[in-house]
């Protein structure tokens, strides 16, 4: 007999291999993910992020940090030779415990990180629709039944999907503006120009902009994927890791390389579990996880 949590199961595996089928089938290559690094993503000066501290172990005398997102191993791949990119990778973001409310958290969780050699925001802004728009497909006729178990109608998504700044966003619905945009409308848009991590481009035409997007599901199901076109010269690197006031030496060997030169890039990382919510139509984000690792929570097993 199926239950929900079987429901969300099934649910994840065709996630998981149409996802695979698709980033293959558009010529990107498949990467293993990196666990433990001296570097990670520092999630910051996002004001989307809440994380409260770094899981951190010590290992031959050497500090390793859990990686948080595989931004800064993306661009180092790039620069050996690969021209599109992905790879399925285990995040640990230990967040504040206050986000176990938000329906949209977990601590431990699955991303699907992907990056294209000299490409522009808008080559992802069509990888993304497409792959969107072909998985509600593959989902509605594979998994029809599972859909009607959990009474979950997925709505049909026409792309192109609507652009909006987040100044725009924030003089309609007010600086939290994510909750209100996404209950507002029934297709996924792209919210662009955050301030963010000192990887993500700055608009040279115009400063105080910057050539990245958010990727926000409807139906108050809230962000799915961040990304950006990606820094990749050294002095403007130091410039923003200075602004973001960093420690420099916790990025040592990625700063070394870049000093060599980095190649222009773009992409993005969706989450597997919050995408699975999506599809499923689940309350909260930990519901479609066997195990669930909600921050505030307990853990269980």
């Amino acid at each position: 007999m199926r239950s929900r949590k079987i429901a969300y199961a099934e649910l994840t595996s065709g996630v998981l291999k149409h996802t695979t089928d698709f980033f293959h089938s558009r010529g990107f290559k498949q990467m293993m993910p990196v666990i433990l690094s001296p570097i990670t993503d520092p999630l910051g000066p996002d004001p989307g992020s809440s994380v409260i501290k770094r899981g951190e172990i010590e290992y031959l005398g050497q500090r390793l940090t859990l990686t948080q997102s595989m931004i800064l191993h993306k661009q180092l791949a790039i620069r050996e030779g690969f021209e599109k990119i992905f790879i399925i990778s285990p995040n640990i973001r230990l967040e504040d415990p206050k986000r176990r409310e938000s329906g949209k958290h977990l601590f431990e969780f699955s991303q699907v990180d992907f990056e294209i050699a000299h490409g522009k925001k808008e080559d992802v802004f069509k990888l993304m629709e497409d792959f969107l728009v072909s998985m509600i497909e593959y989902v509605k006729g594979k998994y029809a039944e599972v859909l009607k178990f959990l009474g979950r109608e997925l709505p049909e998504m026409v792309a192109p999907f609507p652009k909006y700044t987040t100044h725009e966003l924030k003089d309609r619905y007010g600086e939290d503006w994510e909750g209100g945009a996404s209950l507002a409308t029934k297709q996924p848009f792209w919210a662009l120009c955050h301030k963010r991590e000192f990887y993500d481009k700055e608009d040279p035409s115009e400063p105080g902009h910057y050539l990245n997007y958010d990727l926000i599901y409807p139906e108050g199901f809230g962000e799915a994927l961040s990304g950006g076109e990606r820094e990749h010269e050294y002095e403007i690197i130091i410039r923003k890791i200075g602004r973001d006031d960093l420690d420099k030496s916790r990025y040592a060997a990625y700063l070394e390389i870049a000093k060599e030169g980095l190649i222009p890039s773009a992409g993005g990382g969706f989450g597997v579990e919050r995408l699975v919510r999506y599809l499923a139509g689940a309350e909260h984000v930990g519901d479609v996880q066997l195990f669930r690792r909600v921050p505030g929570e307990p853990v269980t097993v």
